[in-house]
């Protein structure tokens, strides 16, 4: 009798596996004809990159790479669509707020987010992991960072990731700065992100402040460093703020200060708290 419950569980088991791939290929395949539809967008590829149970009984967030060229340009984006493997939605409104699921769809981030040359605080193997993205001009961050690099500092037992997402748009200073910043870094200049965030930048630039040499003779100044023009304008510099900004898109970062601990979006921004016990 026991081998034909087991038996029976493993059956519905992989019968479920099986009708819930058949439906991740359905909303591939709508996905692809919605977007054929539009003649101003060749489609290049399209593919499920995580997906995500609702609330609402039987609803799934999906969230697919789109690789097309639009008006003959690359383009690369994410788009979030909504099924129950019925139906598929494009949006989907919550009735009582009138708020858009999508705001909460976040995928959780995988091993390729705790990156060494990320890591400012604690060690690898720590039992609590935190992965913060972070613009140094942006005004909730300047007193938000520091809060989370002194509980991490206090706790023990975690690791802290910080990963450069400049808001290039409202804050264009904020390019050198995170360039500096990760020069200083490299160096080993010890709490210089904590230093940053903690920096009065105001008595020496604006955010809108576009040139880089007066921001690096203002960075220099602050710490008593010698840091060098072609020092912030080298390649690799430049590379890994992109691609810093390039994993923030992926985990769906949208604004900052973002914060995800143990690979989970924390809306709150409060759960780095209960890191550490």
């Amino acid at each position: 009798m026991i081998k034909k419950i087991t038996l029976f569980v493993s059956c519905c088991a992989v019968a479920t596996s099986l009708y819930a791939k058949a439906v991740d290929n359905d909303i591939i395949a709508f996905e692809k004809k919605r977007f054929e539809n539009n003649k101003q967008i060749e489609l290049k590829k399209v593919e499920l990159y995580f997906k995500q149970e609702l609330a609402q009984k039987d609803w799934y967030a999906y969230i697919l790479d789109i690789d097309a060229n639009y008006q003959g340009k690359p383009v690369k984006f994410k788009d979030i669509v909504f099924s129950n493997g019925l139906v598929v939605a494009p949006e989907l409104i919550d009735l009582k707020s009138g708020n858009s699921l999508k705001d909460g769809i976040v995928p959780t981030l995988d091993e390729k987010y705790y990156n060494k040359a990320n890591l400012i605080l604690g060690d690898a193997t720590a039992k609590d992991k935190i992965v913060v993205f972070s613009d140094p001009l942006c005004p909730f961050c300047m007193d938000y960072i520091p809060d989370v690099i002194n509980h991490v500092k206090k706790s023990g037992n975690v690791a802290l990731y910080y990963y450069h997402f400049p808001l290039l748009r409202l804050h264009p200073a904020s390019k050198a700065l995170t360039k500096l910043m990760d020069v200083a870094h490299e160096q080993g200049v010890k709490d210089i992100i904590l230093k940053t965030y903690q920096a009065d930048w105001d008595k020496y630039f604006t955010e809108q402040e576009s040139d880089e040499l007066k921001i690096l003779n203002a960075f220099n100044q602050e710490f008593g460093l010698q840091l060098t023009l072609e020092q912030i304008q080298d390649k690799k510099i430049e590379e890994k703020i992109y691609k810093d900004i390039s994993l923030g898109e992926d985990a769906m970062v949208q604004g900052t200060p973002t914060i995800f601990v143990n690979g989970k979006y924390d809306k709150t921004k409060t759960k780095f708290l209960e890191t550490g016990k």
